[in-house]
């Protein structure tokens, strides 16, 4: 027999050790012999004073449960016909476990060191303010989310199969919980081993994954992609290749546009990280006077304001927001600063942070028409070179406590800050546009009437937040997931303007690895 329960839980029962055995004690089982319990949601209720959490589970009476293991189907794949995978972020790399499972030998290249090799990297950037172009918070085996992120959150449902994407994370060693929490995070402390293991499956099974390879120009006969050019003057060829560089890899834009491959520019979205003591959030949204207790995690919000420039109303809301985490460097390149949001699986940071960005249109890239479709992406360049100018040409970051921004004010002494290159007092007006400076003040002051206490200068922000999506899209059919114009390539993930996160990504990798099988090898 099996039932599902539907239960509140005080925070002490709902993340606790004995969250089984506290199910089945509120469903009025006097006994587990025979039972078992399945958690398939757990959810925060912090609407009143008194927190409770919201519990869903399936109880299986004398009756095995459902598996919520990953079958494994994975086939040796030494012998058989290879497609080229550009890239080993969260697209590239479940691309690479799709294909070997359809019977196709994924060749991964990675521009950036293995995870283990990138931590010097980033030590380097927080420490020396050296920034590795091929090896650093964006570039490197698990792409930008593995040192900066481990949110699993994602809208995008119905591009995927999101529960197969987080039981293959739970299978290659992520903790359980993130297959029914509402909000699952894995924590950038952990997924290093977890996208390690995720290596080892493609090559037990007789996929590649080269480190230090960068695509440096392709191979294009009459209207076909075959193959692919590294720097070392290695060439790879293939019947298909998928694209997946992340939103940063700008040599690849320069060069799609060099090679007269159809790109476009793209709406993106830029503004600061916001970073308030965690202690202080919690307050607002746990509705408590001091510490927030033991098993309740580190809060977090998301908000959404919109605003009024001229007549035009434009929406300026959080992204990425990393309760009881820190803000990262993750520029690409010499000679510019962004800023990134991070959190540890604990989570016990004493700092909160969010990205607050409004969204960029073409509308406002009149200046950068000469571009063309790269207009986007050398606007948000822009942007980050006047803010490594104006931190002090270090990865020192521009900011400005909250009031004092709101009031355009400079700020005599900054806050305590979990940014390791450190800070430097500015005028953030001379480091945002106009309009994105003008919007997010209008809505920093409509985030604190939503959440009183937001609005302090107990609270700084940091810029900039750039690196949001990617500003360019490279067109694909929406059927095939094929170029529009070049056949053998699959644009894929958040590079190509496709995904938003690890799991997106993730799925839309899996996505292109069947249109390519598809098209090619059935």
């Amino acid at each position: 027999m099996k039932k599902t329960v539907t239960l509140r839980l005080t925070p002490e029962e709902a993340f606790s050790t004995d969250l089984h055995t506290h199910v089945l004690k509120k469903s009025g089982f006097q006994s587990s012999d025979g039972v078992h319990v399945q958690i398939q949601k757990r959810s925060i209720d912090a609407r009143k004073k008194k927190v409770w959490v919201n519990i869903q589970a399936d109880i299986y009476v004398n009756q095995s449960p459902d598996s919520q293991s990953f079958s494994k189907e994975y086939r040796d794949v030494r012998n058989s016909n290879e497609v080229i995978i550009i890239g080993a972020g969260p697209a590239g790399l479940f691309a690479a476990l799709r294909l070997i499972e359809l019977g196709v030998k994924p060749i991964v290249l990675e521009r950036g060191k293995d995870v283990r090799a990138r931590r010097r990297d980033l030590a380097a950037i927080n420490k020396e303010h050296i920034v590795n172009p091929e090896s650093n918070y964006c570039f490197g085996e698990g792409g930008a989310g593995t040192y900066s992120d481990g949110k699993l959150y994602t809208r995008s449902k119905k591009r995927g199969d999101l529960q197969r994407i987080l039981e293959i994370l739970v299978a290659h060693g992520a903790k359980d919980d993130i297959l029914y929490d509402a909000h699952p995070h894995i924590g950038t402390n952990k997924l290093p081993k977890i996208v390690q293991a995720l290596r080892e499956t493609i090559i037990e099974y007789g996929g590649e994954v080269r480190f230090d390879s960068k695509v440096v120009d392709f191979i294009i006969e009459q209207d076909s992609l075959k193959g692919v050019k590294l720097q070392d003057n290695t060439i790879i060829k293939a019947k298909s290749i998928l694209l997946a560089t992340g939103h940063s890899a700008r040599d690849i834009f320069y060069l799609l546009n060099d090679r007269k491959v159809k790109i476009e520019s793209k709406p993106f979205a830029l503004g600061v990280r916001v970073e308030h003591p965690q202690a202080l959030i919690d307050s607002i949204q746990y509705s408590c006077d001091g510490d927030r207790g033991e098993y309740l995690p580190a809060s977090s919000y998301a908000l959404v304001n919109q605003t009024y420039l001229g007549n035009e109303q434009r929406g300026v809301f959080s992204f990425c927001m990393c309760p009881g985490g820190f803000i990262v460097p993750s520029a690409t390149a010499p000679g510019e600063v962004v800023v990134n949001g991070m959190s540890p699986s604990r989570r016990d940071s004493k700092f909160a942070n969010s990205g607050i960005v409004v969204s960029v249109e073409n509308s406002d890239l009149k200046d950068y028409s000469k571009y063309g479709e790269l207009a986007a992406m050398r606007f948000q360049q822009k942007v980050e070179q006047d803010a490594f100018r104006l931190g002090g040409e270090t990865q020192v970051a521009p900011a400005q406590r909250l009031v004092d921004f709101v009031n355009g004010k400079i700020s005599n002494h900054l806050n305590e800050t979990s940014y390791q290159p450190g800070l430097n007092s500015v005028d953030m007006r001379n480091v945002l546009p106009e309009f994105i400076h003008a919007r997010l003040k209008m809505a920093f002051k409509g985030f604190g009437k939503k959440m009183k206490g937001y609005l302090t200068n107990e609270a700084q922000i940091v810029g900039v937040e750039s690196r949001t999506s990617s500003p360019v899209r490279v067109p694909r059919d929406k059927e095939t997931l094929e170029h529009v114009e070049l056949k053998g390539l699959f644009p894929c993930g958040e590079g190509a303007g496709y995904a938003g996160g690890i799991v997106s990504a993730a799925m839309d990798g899996e996505r292109c690895a069947e249109a390519i099988v598809n098209k090619y090898f059935n």
